[in-house]
């Protein structure tokens, strides 16, 4: 557990990391100002950046326009996709290709756990609009159920969350460190990190939107610093202005609580109390007792002495353990049961990096191998002991962030954002619409009246109008203004269409009529070619995705203790109930030193977007039926088939098809079976009629010859 900070003590790291975060803010900031403005532009900003002199208003500010043709928003949302890309896991072993399926699923199901809707539904507008998105792997501890512990959350960060280091384009893992900015709660810190932060205000609210965001009273934001240490793990160090919430060095490797005092790992609540002292024994038991076991502790020492000379070590490990088992049969085992310490009586614990897990009972894979629980050994005083075995923990040793970019830009961190490269037409499109309004507007009826005229302009039959001269009825007159805005929209038309072909969408891909497409293969076409121009983009998101994979499998590796329950689809659309375990993983070399079998290669499933189109799925099946793919489209098993894929696709009613198609197959199967006995015992009817036939025959014939002949 972290410890409690207070704000009179300030910790040397403290003023590392704030270096650190103010040498990031000096590159950064300006960066984070392009996200606001953009941030602006997607929501319709009205402000007008000057085309011309004179263009703005007294005073030199920028005009609004009454109007918004919001183009760079239209855009964007014609390249949102809703599909979430599936994971694929190819082994680099044969021996693994069970394990690499039992990876795939446990990913598919963790994406319908998790909020991935929400999650793409949110990249997939900030990733075209900032140029790329971040994604935070963590694993919280605090999510339990009734038979595992932990579970892992996967979180968006918006690049303003960003403190990078300065001059790392290449990728975030290339980095040395990396700074997350995180809006929080005060009541938040003090449940997770158990600091009071009341007195604290919040340093940076423009992390928390667009830039517009006043301080509020009960949010802080709290940094997360993440850096890499000189044996390859990652350390953390987590902050509030200046209270220092955690400090951790290689937070990635487990922790377990060990006695302050004597520094034992502290037992497990049930687990057996081993090698616990004669003291610590006569504090709770009577003289006697203790005396009972150290005269059986003596006994048995003597007799492994004896036995490790005349037969070796193990054989005499051995006996001493069925000594030890028939000597204490009758006493009950102390299990430990919480509170202090067994061993020592101390109360305090601490967190303490564990490199290796004690496997107290055995463990057998799905492979087969086998993981011995606790073993005989001899301690340092000369007594049998069991010493459990021991296997190293998995750490990821990597920074927690996946960073998805839109089209990746030589000396950027980010990628390319489509609001730099149409903000030009929007200003234009913006402008033009106030032009064209304003032009409305003043268009109408004009008249022209002598200047000292009173007349009446209202339909009001049979005035009279006195005029002084002939001059002034020559000046009255009227005049039309319709407001020509065809140069006007013409231009619109064409900055539009210049928007649209920078970022490589046209008609068809918006769904929207296509006077150059003919027919339906036209159409096809073009919306293909529009989708191949943003092909970039699509696999820079499934390269993110790919290393998110990675990185959660990874830390499910390394946190994960109990089984976990998975559930897919077989071929025949059967569901499948499965568990998948981390034992599963673990390997032994010829040594028989026990290592994590983590090689697996990441990448996402190509098929998947036309898997998630079930309409097209439909469609596929129903055309595989008619051309014979599946057999003779009038034959009953053939039906079943069908239908059994359409059962997958999720077809309205198709189960219940495939239930009628089933039962009427196993009619038809027993009226075969039927007709087929009934046509055996037609052929043995024939045989045994053909046989007494010939019976017959042979009696008549010898009959025949055994008649008298006539004289």
């Amino acid at each position: 557990m972290p410890r409690k900070k207070t704000a009179a003590v300030r910790p040397a790291k403290l003023d590392i990391w704030q270096q650190r975060l103010a040498d990031s803010d000096a590159a950064w900031k300006p960066e984070m100002e392009r996200m606001d403005r953009r941030e602006h532009l997607y929501n319709g900003d009205r402000k007008l950046r000057p085309l011309v002199r004179g263009d703005e208003k007294k005073g030199g500010t920028p005009e609004n326009t009454p109007h918004v043709r919001n183009i760079i928003f239209e855009n964007i949302e014609s390249q949102v996709s809703s599909a979430i890309p599936s994971p694929k896991v190819t082994p680099r072993r044969k021996e693994d290709e069970g394990l690499a399926d039992k990876i795939e699923h446990w990913l598919r199901c963790e994406l319908d756990r998790l909020p991935f809707e929400t999650i793409n539904d949110q990249a997939e507008r900030t990733v075209p609009i900032q140029g790329g998105v971040g994604f935070l792997v963590a694993w919280d501890n605090r999510k339990r159920t009734h038979d595992t512990v932990g579970e892992e959350e996967v979180a968006m960060l918006h690049p303003k969350q960003f403190a990078p280091q300065p001059g790392i384009y290449t990728g975030i893992q290339d980095m040395d460190w990396f700074i997350v900015r995180q809006p929080t709660t005060k009541e938040s810190i003090r449940r997770q990190y158990g600091v009071n932060v009341e007195n604290e205000g919040e340093q940076e609210p423009q992390v928390r939107g667009t830039g517009d965001e006043d301080t509020a009273e009960d949010a802080v934001t709290m940094y997360i610093g993440y850096a890499k240490n000189d044996k390859g793990g990652i350390d953390r160090y987590v902050w509030v202005n200046d209270i220092e919430l955690e400090d951790l060095e290689n937070y990635q490797a487990r922790r377990v609580p060990v006695c302050a005092n004597c520094g034992r790992v502290r037992p497990l609540p049930g687990q057996i109390i081993q090698n616990r002292p004669a003291i610590a024994e006569a504090v709770e038991q009577d003289a006697a007792a203790a005396e009972v076991r150290r005269q059986i502790a003596g006994r048995a020492l003597a007799m492994q002495l004896a036995k490790d000379v005349a037969g070796g070590l193990e054989g005499g490990l051995d006996a001493m353990a069925a000594e030890d088992a028939a000597a204490g049969a009758d006493e009950p085992q102390e299990r430990y049961d919480g509170g202090p310490c067994p061993w020592c009586g101390s109360e305090e614990f601490s967190a303490k990096e564990q490199d290796y897990e004690e496997v107290i009972l055995p463990i057998t894979t799905s492979a087969g191998l086998v993981i011995p629980g606790e073993h005989p050994e001899i301690d340092e005083n000369g007594r049998a002991v069991k010493r459990p075995t021991r296997i190293p923990f998995y750490r990821p040793d990597v920074f927690p962030v996946v960073l998805q970019k839109s089209v990746s830009v030589y000396g950027q961190l980010l990628g390319n954002s489509d609001v730099d490269v149409i903000e030009d037409q929007q200003n234009t499109t913006n402008r033009m619409e106030k032009k064209i309004i304003d032009r409305l507007v003043k268009a109408g009826t004009r008249i022209t009246l002598p200047a000292k005229a009173t007349l009446r302009t209202d339909p009001v039959d049979g005035e009279r109008w006195f005029l002084d001269s002939p001059a002034d009825k020559a000046m009255i007159d009227v005049y039309q203004f319709s407001g020509d805005l065809q140069y006007e929209l013409t231009y619109l038309a064409s900055v539009y269409e210049e928007g649209r072909q920078i970022l490589g969408i046209t008609d068809s891909f918006q769904g929207r009529t296509d006077p150059t497409a003919t027919s339906g293969k036209a159409k096809e076409f073009s919306a293909a070619q529009a989708a191949g121009r943003l092909e970039s983009k699509r696999t820079m998101k499934q390269a993110a995705y790919a290393q998110l994979f990675e990185l959660m499998f990874k830390f499910w590796l390394a946190y994960s203790d109990e089984p976990r329950p998975i559930s897919y689809k077989d071929n025949e659309g059967n569901t499948v109930y499965e568990e998948i375990s981390r034992y599963d993983f673990l390997k032994q070399d010829e040594n028989g030193q026990f290592y994590w079998d983590d090689q697996f290669l990441f990448s996402c499933d190509t098929s998947a977007p036309l898997a998630s189109n079930r309409e097209a799925m439909w469609q596929e099946t129903r055309m595989n039926l008619q051309t014979g793919a599946f057999g003779d489209p009038s034959s009953t098993e053939t039906l079943i088939l069908f239908w059994s894929k359409m059962e997958e696709l999720h077809y309205p009613g198709a189960g219940s098809t495939k239930k009628y198609l089933e039962e009427r197959l196993q009619r038809e199967q027993q009226q075969a079976a039927q007709a087929q006995r009934m046509q055996i015992q037609l052929q043995l009817l024939a045989m045994q009629n053909q046989q007494r036939g010939q019976q017959l025959g042979a009696v008549a014939a010898n009959q025949s010859n055994q008649a008298p002949t006539g004289v």
